[in-house]
């Protein structure tokens, strides 16, 4: 035991994850969240106080691997889960500390931090959230939320909920920007936002005539005067960069939602015979059904599983499907 406590941190997790392929799966799921929100924190950053601004490096999780990016168009409908207690005060993915009573979120790709609004397609409810954490890593789910963030949505109580995320572009590439230029201490909505160094304006010269009286080089023929222009309307609103950067406030937006339904999606294909050789195998699972969209100018061919009744019911449904082969199979909500 002496010599594994003495192994570098990054090499005791991987270990222990691992060995997580070796639980009963109920408790696997548990293990593995618990275990992988700590991976990528190194203890420079978790003693770093306020976080850093990072994208990080493809990282695998139970034999699944993840490729953080940055995407600005990211949008995305799933199941979205909650974490509380457990968490609360330890160190997140980009080394800020996780308050369970904030507005937060965990995303497996997502640049961190960056902003996020998740719409609850069961009640309308609608909130920004923090994304300042990775996961989650249990199947099937596509955010991870804090426990106050879950209470706004109106999901703490039955664990999960049909939600769409949508990344908020200009706000995520503000703290990009701050927090890259060496900025690290965040102000909240209602405060100024410190900055390294404050921004040279632009400026615009032009020659002027001689004063009265002076000689012209010679040469130097003297400048014309400008034609006189109307002053621009003073705006003397003050720029809410702080605003902008952290928008995360405690309130919540009520929207117009659609009746969802819930499939699993084992495949989408661009050869119509191998997506209906997909649903073949398919078939002892549930009702399978191939939907065609077009993507990118291009026909794909969705081989789906549904629709299903319960959150509970597709996660049983993902794991039979996953069983077959699909690996990538995930669970889809549909408008």
């Amino acid at each position: 035991m002496k010599k594994v406590r003495n192994l570098p941190l990054a090499w005791r997790l991987i270990m222990v994850v691992a060995g997580g392929a070796f639980l009963p799966s109920c408790a696997e799921t548990e293990f593995i969240a618990h275990t992988a929100k700590r991976i990528g924190v190194s203890q420079e950053e978790a003693a770093a106080g306020p976080g850093l601004y990072k994208v990080g490096n493809p990282y695998q999780i139970a034999g699944t691997w993840y490729y953080p990016a940055v995407d600005y168009n990211y949008e995305e409908t799933g199941i979205a889960s909650w974490y509380g207690s457990d968490f609360h005060g330890k160190s997140t993915a980009n080394g800020e500390k996780y308050d369970m009573n904030a507005l937060s979120a965990a995303h497996r790709t997502l640049p961190l931090p960056s902003f996020v609004r998740v719409t609850n397609l069961e009640n309308g409810r609608s909130v920004i959230l923090r994304v300042n954490d990775r996961g989650p890593f249990a199947r099937g789910r596509i955010i991870d939320v804090s426990r106050r963030s879950a209470q706004l949505l109106g999901f703490d109580g039955k664990g999960t909920a049909r939600v769409n995320v949508s990344i908020l572009a200009d706000e995520s590439r503000a703290i990009a920007t701050q927090m890259q230029r060496g900025t690290v201490q965040v102000a909240s909505a209602d405060s100024p936002l410190a900055v390294d160094r404050i921004p040279k304006p632009s400026v615009n010269s032009e020659s002027l005539p001689p004063p009265p009286g002076a000689k012209v080089a010679a040469g130097r023929p003297a400048p014309k005067l400008p034609s006189a222009q109307p002053a621009p309307p003073r705006d003397d609103t003050p720029l809410d960069t702080g605003a902008l950067a952290n928008p995360v406030v405690d309130a919540v937006a009520t929207v117009a939602v659609a009746p969802t339904q819930i499939f699993i999606q084992a495949g989408a294909y661009s050869v119509y015979d191998n997506a209906n050789r997909a649903a073949a195998r398919l078939t002892n699972v549930g009702n399978v059904g191939i939907a065609s969209a077009l993507v990118n100018n291009r026909d794909v061919y969705r081989v789906r599983v549904g629709p299903l009744a319960s959150v509970e019911e597709a996660d049983t449904a993902l794991e039979q499907v996953m069983r077959a082969g699909y690996n990538d199979a995930r669970i889809v909500v549909v408008q």
